[in-house]
C-alpha cells in the first residue's frame, strides 16, 4: 500500500491493524527498504502503455 498510494508508514501500520496484522512502522520500513524497489518495479510494467488497446464487452442491462 505504501509504494501504491500515498500513505504514511504509520498508516499502513493502522491499516494492517485494522485487518488483525500486528506489525510496528518500523517492521514496514524495514521491509520497504528490502522488497520495495523490486514490487515498486512490478507496478510500473502493469501499468498502461501508450498505444494499448482496451476491449469493453457489451453489457446487457435490465431496467426495472
Amino acid at each position: 500500500m505504501y509504494h501504491c498510494f500515498s500513505l504514511s508508514l504509520r498508516d499502513v501500520e493502522l491499516i494492517l491493524a485494522a485487518r488483525g496484522v500486528v506489525v510496528s512502522y518500523e517492521t514496514i520500513r524495514e521491509w520497504s527498504l528490502r522488497f520495495g524497489r523490486t514490487y515498486a518495479k512490478t507496478l510500473k510494467r502493469r501499468r498502461p502503455q501508450p498505444g494499448d488497446k482496451w476491449f469493453l464487452d457489451g453489457v446487457s442491462r435490465t431496467h426495472f
